[in-house]
């Protein structure tokens, strides 16, 4: 999944299913662009999360169709078992039902998936939720699709992020930090966009259950534990541990 971000102040954008890490990033941009026209990949993230279980890190997957489909698009990829919003819930009630705020907050949720099991594409479940979760968070931030700004396909993977922040008048791009391995900043910096990375550490830790503490886990684990207090835990908030205004103006992020 790809997302841009564009500040209010100046332009920014970046390109990178949801942890906290994820909103935060969100929470940082005006603009958050899905990038839903590049090629599917398996076994990554695009379908699936982790949650925290009594026996452990469990994967949530939702089923998609992918046999002899090697090139279809992210927006192409079909759910091939529509009951997995049934099964994902389920897990979900078994292993968080004793969560400080599982009752006060359960149904929201719940709603969120049985809003889903009509859907026939994976990138309209992940937009769902996207807006669902952003919602609960306060986070006002625009969601939109790569697909919307009609990239050129020819081009190689760094020239199509700068053509989408071109694209959207963005003057900063925002990439999780993975990305520097392939990404050519001395191309954005010849078309005069700044270009920074996300950092993941220092998040505080928070009221967990089962054992050991882990950070990189849905971010359900985080609104059903904390509740309200919820958007404490992001950098991003405003008595996080930074501020949306501190990364500039403009900003755009895809990824």
């Amino acid at each position: 999944m790809a997302q841009c971000y564009r500040n209010r102040w100046s332009n920014k954008v970046g390109i990178h299913i949801p942890w906290k890490g994820y909103f935060d990033l969100i929470n940082m941009v005006d603009e958050f662009i899905l990038y839903d026209d590049m090629q599917y990949t398996k076994r990554d993230w695009r379908n699936r999360n982790i949650i925290k279980t009594v026996n452990g890190l469990q994967w949530l997957t939702i089923p998609v169709e992918v046999k002899g489909k090697y090139s279809q698009k992210i927006n192409e990829t079909k759910i091939s078992d529509k009951t997995w919003t049934k099964r994902h819930w389920k897990t979900i009630t078994h292993n968080y039902s004793k969560a400080s705020y599982f009752k006060q907050h359960s149904g929201y949720f719940e709603e969120l998936y049985l809003n889903c099991v009509n859907e026939d594409y994976l990138s309209r479940v992940n937009f769902k939720f996207l807006q669902g979760i952003c919602a609960f968070l306060n986070i006002n931030t625009r969601i939109s699709w790569s697909s919307d700004y009609l990239i050129d396909e020819r081009l190689k993977k760094t020239e199509r992020l700068i053509d989408l922040c071109q694209k959207t008048k963005a003057t900063h791009y925002l990439s999780g930090p993975s990305a520097q391995a392939y990404i050519q900043a001395n191309l954005f910096e010849a078309a005069g966009i700044e270009i920074s990375y996300a950092d993941y550490s220092g998040y505080l830790p928070y009221s967990q259950l089962f054992g050991k503490f882990e950070h990189g886990v849905s971010i359900l684990d985080l609104i059903l534990n904390m509740g309200s207090e919820a958007h404490l835990y992001l950098k991003s908030s405003p008595k996080g541990a930074i501020n949306k205004n501190a990364v500039g103006e403009n900003f755009i992020r895809a990824g």
